[in-house]
């Protein structure tokens, strides 16, 4: 009631300022009883959660009694957690370890595999067997640990490389030839060193995955060596190793022949070689002339008696008996002048030989000058830091003083050879001339 009576005077106090008209009893019952609803409704709200409250603070009492049971099972649930986690920890410091070693295990199975992927990429092998350095592509470009799969192509390729190496196998492969153009052809490989093919040493070029001919072969004697290799059915066959896979072979083709070596000497390498050749030319003559000359001297002292004017033993011979003379003396000068006008016919071309190997290693020094001068003009204009500079003026140096050495040396033992022939036949008149004398002495002293 007492509740009425102030709803009452506070719904007076509030209509009161704010109303102008008077409001009758009606009104005034109709807000009386909407106002007692209304605060029924909030009595049965506030009664329903006092019930409510109070069944929480039984619950609050159920948990507070609970509460010293669960801070004990949390007590041990936090000393099993650290023992768990002391357990992680060592457990945790075992793994680290044991995949350190793994880690570095694989580690060294990836670096194995990039150097063995580098290494057969390159080899004749993969010529014969181009799809083998796919596996170990995977390893080494994986990030993660190997499989077993991918650890045993690595074994595979190993093993097939040391399989490999030491066979001699025939194969169909497509060779390019030095002029671009494309052929089938029957390749003999020996391991990884060499590969040869209608008598032709051939390269692996991993970019391109063919095999192709040097663009410069080796020496004859190589290609010997090769076409004997092809033709080979069984048995023991010797042929060329390159342990370089090539690259021996390739310096071996980039070496200059003879031809290229002449030319390295220049202008002045064509004269020595001239002089060389006329030098030689010369003594073949002379030689030639000396000995049938000297065979005709041979015929002519078995017939003294009849002398014969196509040799030089037979016309000093005829110069005695053709001339009149009464003494022994005059008999002597007489001869003496037929051997001396004999001599220089048999002593011709030695003087020029002489000179010409004289000559020959001067010119090797002029030439090894001028080569030195090139040099250091190269040295002035660009320095020392490119060696190909100075090759051309180091190449005439070295060709032209060679040249010069290998044209003097034969001609002056050719030049030795020619006047030992020479000196024979000399030597020859020189006998018969004074026995003749000292056979016609003794008949006029008789």
């Amino acid at each position: 009631m007492r509740q009425v009576v102030f709803v009452i005077i506070a719904l007076l106090g509030l209509h009161q300022p704010t109303q102008a008209e008077r409001m009758d009893l009606d009104q005034l019952l109709r807000q009386i009883r909407q106002s007692q609803t209304i605060q029924g409704q909030g009595n049965s709200a506030l009664d329903a959660r006092f019930l409510s409250q109070k069944d929480k603070q039984q619950l609050l009492k159920e948990l507070r009694d609970e509460l010293p049971r669960e801070k004990k099972k949390s007590q041990v649930l936090a000393e099993r957690l650290k023992a768990n986690e002391e357990r992680l920890a060592e457990l945790e410091a075992a793994l680290d370890e044991r995949a350190a070693d793994f880690e570095e295990l694989f580690a060294v199975v990836r670096q194995v595999a990039g150097d063995t992927k580098s290494a057969s990429t390159d080899s004749l092998i993969t010529a014969q067997y181009p799809e083998r350095t796919k596996p170990l592509e995977a390893i080494v470009d994986s990030k993660a640990l190997p499989d077993i799969a991918q650890m045993e192509s690595l074994w595979y390729v190993l093993q097939q490389d040391m399989t490999e190496t030491g066979k001699v196998v025939k194969f169909s492969a497509e060779v390019d030839t030095a002029a671009g153009r494309h052929r089938d052809a029957k390749v003999v490989r020996i391991g990884p060193f060499v590969a040869v093919a209608d008598g032709l040493y051939l390269d692996y070029l991993p970019e391109i995955g063919e095999l192709v001919e040097f663009a410069r072969q080796p020496a004859t004697r190589y290609l010997d060596l090769a076409e004997d290799l092809e033709q080979a059915r069984s048995g023991l066959v010797k042929a060329a190793i390159d342990p370089t896979s090539g690259v021996i072979l390739g310096v071996l083709g980039r070496a200059p022949d003879l031809i290229e070596r002449i030319e390295q000497g220049g202008i002045i390498g064509y004269i020595i070689l001239f002089l060389g050749a006329v030098g030689l030319v010369i003594v073949i003559v002379r030689i030639v002339n000396l000995s049938v000359v000297n065979k005709k001297v041979q015929n002519q002292l078995n017939h003294l008696e009849e002398p014969q004017t196509n040799n030089p033993l037979g016309r000093v011979l005829a110069a005695s008996r053709t001339q009149d003379y009464h003494d022994t003396e005059t008999l002597e000068l007489i001869v003496d002048d037929a051997v001396v006008r004999e001599v220089p016919a048999l002593e011709k071309g030695q003087s020029l030989v002489k000179l010409l190997a004289a000559v020959a290693p001067l010119l090797g020094l002029l030439g090894t000058v001028t080569g030195m001068i090139e040099t250091f003009q190269a040295i002035s204009l660009f320095g020392t830091g490119d060696p190909k500079l100075m090759a051309g003026g180091i190449s005439q140096a070295l060709m032209t003083t060679l040249l010069g050495l290998t044209v003097a040396i034969p001609l002056l033992f050719l030049h030795s050879l020619m006047v030992t022939h020479s000196n024979a036949l000399v030597q020859i008149l020189d006998e018969q001339s004074t026995g003749l004398i000292s056979r016609v002495a003794e008949k006029n002293g008789r």
